[in-house]
Protein backbone atom coordinates (compact mmCIF):
# COMPACT_ATOMS: atom_id res chain seq x y z
CA UNK A 1 0.00 0.00 0.00
CA UNK A 2 1.23 3.49 -0.88
CA UNK A 3 -0.32 6.29 1.16
CA UNK A 4 1.61 9.58 1.56
CA UNK A 5 2.19 10.49 5.17
CA UNK A 6 1.04 14.06 4.50
CA UNK A 7 -0.71 15.91 1.70
CA UNK A 8 2.26 18.27 1.46
CA UNK A 9 4.12 15.41 -0.27
CA UNK A 10 1.54 15.40 -3.07
CA UNK A 11 1.67 17.85 -5.98
CA UNK A 12 -0.88 18.45 -8.71
CA UNK A 13 0.30 18.82 -12.31
CA UNK A 14 -1.94 20.11 -15.09
CA UNK A 15 1.03 21.38 -17.09
CA UNK A 16 4.81 21.95 -16.95
CA UNK A 17 5.31 25.74 -17.36
CA UNK A 18 8.85 25.52 -15.95
CA UNK A 19 9.82 22.36 -17.79
CA UNK A 20 10.87 19.35 -15.72
CA UNK A 21 10.80 21.20 -12.41
CA UNK A 22 8.65 20.32 -9.41
CA UNK A 23 8.07 21.97 -6.02
CA UNK A 24 10.74 20.73 -3.63
CA UNK A 25 8.37 19.16 -1.08
CA UNK A 26 6.55 17.05 -3.66
CA UNK A 27 7.35 13.37 -3.61
CA UNK A 28 4.33 12.34 -5.64
CA UNK A 29 2.39 13.96 -8.48
CA UNK A 30 -1.25 13.69 -9.47
CA UNK A 31 -1.04 14.31 -13.20
CA UNK A 32 -3.83 15.33 -15.58
CA UNK A 33 -3.92 13.21 -18.73
CA UNK A 34 -6.31 12.98 -21.66
CA UNK A 35 -7.79 9.83 -20.12
CA UNK A 36 -8.09 11.07 -16.54
CA UNK A 37 -5.52 11.19 -13.76
CA UNK A 38 -2.37 9.20 -13.18
CA UNK A 39 -0.21 9.11 -10.08
CA UNK A 40 3.56 9.14 -10.18
CA UNK A 41 6.62 9.44 -7.98
CA UNK A 42 9.31 12.04 -8.64
CA UNK A 43 13.01 11.80 -7.83
CA UNK A 44 15.02 14.99 -7.86
CA UNK A 45 18.47 15.66 -9.26
CA UNK A 46 20.77 15.43 -6.20
CA UNK A 47 22.05 18.65 -4.70
CA UNK A 48 19.26 20.87 -6.02
CA UNK A 49 18.26 24.06 -4.25
CA UNK A 50 15.34 26.48 -4.41
CA UNK A 51 11.59 25.98 -4.36
CA UNK A 52 11.38 24.40 -7.82
CA UNK A 53 13.87 21.58 -8.46
CA UNK A 54 14.91 19.55 -11.47
CA UNK A 55 13.40 16.09 -11.76
CA UNK A 56 15.83 13.30 -12.47
CA UNK A 57 13.20 10.58 -12.83
CA UNK A 58 9.41 10.24 -12.91
CA UNK A 59 7.88 6.81 -12.24
CA UNK A 60 4.19 6.17 -12.96
CA UNK A 61 2.65 4.29 -10.03
CA UNK A 62 -0.93 4.10 -11.31
CA UNK A 63 -2.17 5.09 -14.76
CA UNK A 64 -5.53 6.67 -15.59
CA UNK A 65 -7.18 3.31 -16.23
CA UNK A 66 -6.35 2.15 -12.71
CA UNK A 67 -7.21 5.43 -10.95
CA UNK A 68 -10.48 6.93 -9.79
CA UNK A 69 -11.42 10.07 -7.86
CA UNK A 70 -13.54 9.86 -4.71
CA UNK A 71 -16.69 11.93 -5.40
CA UNK A 72 -16.90 13.82 -2.10
CA UNK A 73 -14.51 15.99 -0.12
CA UNK A 74 -12.99 14.25 2.90
CA UNK A 75 -10.88 14.86 5.99
CA UNK A 76 -7.47 13.87 4.67
CA UNK A 77 -6.08 13.24 8.14
CA UNK A 78 -8.56 10.43 8.78
CA UNK A 79 -6.27 7.84 7.24
CA UNK A 80 -8.19 4.76 8.37
CA UNK A 81 -11.34 6.13 6.79
CA UNK A 82 -9.56 6.85 3.49
CA UNK A 83 -8.02 3.39 3.34
CA UNK A 84 -11.45 1.79 3.79
CA UNK A 85 -13.06 4.15 1.28
CA UNK A 86 -10.35 3.40 -1.27
CA UNK A 87 -10.73 -0.36 -0.76
CA UNK A 88 -14.48 -0.09 -1.32
CA UNK A 89 -13.99 1.16 -4.90
CA UNK A 90 -12.20 -1.94 -6.16
CA UNK A 91 -9.68 0.29 -7.98
CA UNK A 92 -5.91 0.14 -7.67
CA UNK A 93 -5.64 3.85 -6.86
CA UNK A 94 -8.06 6.42 -5.44
CA UNK A 95 -7.50 10.18 -5.33
CA UNK A 96 -9.06 12.20 -2.51
CA UNK A 97 -9.69 15.93 -2.24
CA UNK A 98 -9.77 17.45 1.23
CA UNK A 99 -12.16 20.04 2.58
CA UNK A 100 -9.27 22.53 2.31
CA UNK A 101 -8.69 21.56 -1.38
CA UNK A 102 -5.45 19.69 -0.68
CA UNK A 103 -5.17 16.30 -2.36
CA UNK A 104 -3.87 12.86 -1.50
CA UNK A 105 -4.29 9.28 -2.68
CA UNK A 106 -4.12 5.63 -1.73
CA UNK A 107 -2.62 2.97 -3.99
CA UNK A 108 -3.32 -0.73 -3.34
CA UNK A 109 -5.46 -0.01 -0.24
CA UNK A 110 -5.14 -2.63 2.48
CA UNK A 111 -7.61 -2.33 5.40
CA UNK A 112 -5.91 -5.27 7.13
CA UNK A 113 -2.98 -2.95 7.86
CA UNK A 114 -5.12 -1.02 10.34
CA UNK A 115 -4.57 -1.74 14.02
CA UNK A 116 -7.76 -2.67 15.86
CA UNK A 117 -8.25 -0.82 19.15
CA UNK A 118 -10.92 -2.35 21.39
CA UNK A 119 -13.27 -0.08 23.33
CA UNK A 120 -15.29 -1.53 26.21
CA UNK A 121 -18.29 0.48 27.32
CA UNK A 122 -21.90 0.22 28.49
CA UNK A 123 -25.28 1.79 27.90
CA UNK A 124 -27.79 3.21 28.77
CA UNK A 125 -27.74 6.09 29.21
CA UNK A 126 -24.88 6.66 26.72
CA UNK A 127 -21.73 4.71 25.87
CA UNK A 128 -19.64 7.87 26.32
CA UNK A 129 -16.23 6.31 25.65
CA UNK A 130 -17.43 4.73 22.43
CA UNK A 131 -19.36 7.75 21.17
CA UNK A 132 -16.54 10.18 22.01
CA UNK A 133 -14.00 8.01 20.19
CA UNK A 134 -16.23 7.99 17.10
CA UNK A 135 -16.40 11.79 17.08
CA UNK A 136 -12.65 12.20 17.59
CA UNK A 137 -11.98 9.64 14.87
CA UNK A 138 -14.30 11.44 12.45
CA UNK A 139 -12.40 14.68 13.11
CA UNK A 140 -9.16 12.97 12.08
CA UNK A 141 -7.51 13.13 15.50
CA UNK A 142 -6.14 9.58 15.26
CA UNK A 143 -5.40 9.80 11.55
CA UNK A 144 -1.66 9.25 11.68
CA UNK A 145 -2.06 6.18 13.89
CA UNK A 146 -3.90 4.16 11.21
CA UNK A 147 -6.23 2.48 13.67
CA UNK A 148 -9.85 1.39 13.68
CA UNK A 149 -12.09 0.88 16.68
CA UNK A 150 -13.90 -2.28 17.67
CA UNK A 151 -16.78 -1.35 19.97
CA UNK A 152 -17.80 -3.78 22.71
CA UNK A 153 -20.95 -2.27 24.24
CA UNK A 154 -22.80 -3.90 27.14
CA UNK A 155 -26.52 -3.21 26.72
CA UNK A 156 -27.75 -3.20 30.32
CA UNK A 157 -31.37 -3.16 29.13
CA UNK A 158 -30.88 -6.69 27.79
CA UNK A 159 -29.77 -8.04 31.17
CA UNK A 160 -32.60 -9.89 32.89
CA UNK A 161 -32.78 -8.29 36.31
CA UNK A 162 -35.30 -6.75 38.70
CA UNK A 163 -33.04 -3.89 39.82
CA UNK A 164 -30.72 -1.78 37.68
CA UNK A 165 -27.85 0.62 38.49
CA UNK A 166 -29.37 4.12 38.31
CA UNK A 167 -32.26 6.30 37.19
CA UNK A 168 -30.12 7.94 34.46
CA UNK A 169 -30.60 4.81 32.37
CA UNK A 170 -34.37 5.17 32.44
CA UNK A 171 -34.99 1.98 34.42
CA UNK A 172 -38.10 1.41 36.52
CA UNK A 173 -36.37 0.12 39.65
CA UNK A 174 -32.84 1.23 40.50
CA UNK A 175 -30.34 1.03 43.32
CA UNK A 176 -30.12 4.80 43.63
CA UNK A 177 -33.88 5.20 44.09
CA UNK A 178 -35.42 1.97 45.39
CA UNK A 179 -34.84 -0.58 48.11
CA UNK A 180 -33.92 -4.00 46.71
CA UNK A 181 -35.52 -7.13 48.12
CA UNK A 182 -33.70 -10.31 49.02
CA UNK A 183 -33.73 -12.70 46.08
CA UNK A 184 -33.96 -10.02 43.41
CA UNK A 185 -31.49 -10.11 40.55
CA UNK A 186 -29.47 -6.91 40.38
CA UNK A 187 -27.57 -5.54 37.40
CA UNK A 188 -24.53 -3.72 38.73
CA UNK A 189 -20.79 -3.65 39.27
CA UNK A 190 -18.26 -3.52 42.10
CA UNK A 191 -19.76 -0.25 43.30
CA UNK A 192 -23.20 -1.83 43.39
CA UNK A 193 -21.84 -4.79 45.38
CA UNK A 194 -20.18 -2.44 47.85
CA UNK A 195 -23.35 -0.36 48.24
CA UNK A 196 -25.47 -3.45 48.79
CA UNK A 197 -23.06 -4.88 51.37
CA UNK A 198 -22.87 -1.60 53.29
CA UNK A 199 -26.58 -0.81 53.28
CA UNK A 200 -28.47 -4.11 52.95
CA UNK A 201 -26.03 -6.91 53.74
CA UNK A 202 -25.14 -9.98 51.74
CA UNK A 203 -27.20 -12.43 49.73
CA UNK A 204 -27.91 -10.51 46.53
CA UNK A 205 -27.41 -11.98 43.06
CA UNK A 206 -25.45 -9.31 41.17
CA UNK A 207 -24.90 -9.56 37.42
CA UNK A 208 -21.66 -7.76 36.59
CA UNK A 209 -22.09 -4.83 34.18
CA UNK A 210 -18.58 -3.35 34.40
CA UNK A 211 -17.00 -2.87 30.94
CA UNK A 212 -13.48 -2.93 32.38
CA UNK A 213 -14.02 -6.43 33.77
CA UNK A 214 -14.81 -7.67 30.25
CA UNK A 215 -11.75 -6.19 28.56
CA UNK A 216 -9.83 -9.01 26.91
CA UNK A 217 -8.53 -7.99 23.48
CA UNK A 218 -5.44 -5.75 23.31
CA UNK A 219 -4.92 -2.90 22.85
CA UNK A 220 -7.99 -1.71 24.72
CA UNK A 221 -9.57 1.19 26.55
CA UNK A 222 -12.39 0.48 28.99
CA UNK A 223 -14.72 2.63 31.06
CA UNK A 224 -15.25 2.15 34.80
CA UNK A 225 -16.90 4.17 37.59
CA UNK A 226 -14.09 3.44 40.09
CA UNK A 227 -11.60 6.33 39.97
CA UNK A 228 -8.91 4.23 41.66
CA UNK A 229 -8.86 1.89 38.66
CA UNK A 230 -8.28 4.68 36.13
CA UNK A 231 -4.97 4.62 34.25
CA UNK A 232 -2.69 2.01 32.72
CA UNK A 233 -3.53 -1.64 33.25
CA UNK A 234 -0.49 -3.51 34.58
CA UNK A 235 0.98 -6.04 32.19
CA UNK A 236 -1.33 -5.17 29.31
CA UNK A 237 -1.66 -2.68 26.48
CA UNK A 238 -4.79 -1.44 28.18
CA UNK A 239 -6.13 1.67 29.87
CA UNK A 240 -9.16 2.35 32.05
CA UNK A 241 -10.89 5.72 31.92
CA UNK A 242 -13.31 6.98 34.54
CA UNK A 243 -17.04 7.13 33.85
CA UNK A 244 -16.80 10.91 33.57
CA UNK A 245 -13.64 11.05 31.44
CA UNK A 246 -13.22 14.09 29.19
CA UNK A 247 -12.56 13.84 25.44
CA UNK A 248 -8.90 14.66 26.13
CA UNK A 249 -8.69 11.90 28.75
CA UNK A 250 -10.10 9.45 26.22
CA UNK A 251 -7.81 10.61 23.41
CA UNK A 252 -4.74 10.41 25.68
CA UNK A 253 -5.69 6.87 26.71
CA UNK A 254 -6.08 5.75 23.09
CA UNK A 255 -2.72 7.19 22.06
CA UNK A 256 -1.09 5.60 25.12
CA UNK A 257 -2.39 2.07 24.50
CA UNK A 258 -1.54 2.22 20.79
CA UNK A 259 2.04 3.24 21.62
CA UNK A 260 2.29 0.57 24.33
CA UNK A 261 0.96 -2.15 22.05
CA UNK A 262 3.27 -1.30 19.17
CA UNK A 263 6.27 -1.16 21.50
CA UNK A 264 5.27 -4.54 22.94
CA UNK A 265 4.98 -6.04 19.44
CA UNK A 266 8.30 -4.53 18.35
CA UNK A 267 10.09 -6.11 21.31
CA UNK A 268 8.79 -9.63 20.67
Amino acid sequence: MIFPRHCKEVGYASGMPLGKKVYFLSRYLIVETDGGYEIGEVRFVPGGTGLMRDVEEYVCLADAADTTVWPDKVILHNRADLIKKAASTGKKAVIFRGIDEHMSFVIDPDPSALLEVHLYDAKPPVAVLSETAKKLEAAGLFGQEEIEFVHHIIDIEKIEAEVYPCRAGGFEKTLDNDRPEQGERIAGCLTARQFLAEEYGEGFDVINTCPADRAEEEPFVARCCRSERAGKVDGKAGWIVHWGASPKDIADAIFAVVAAYREKEANK
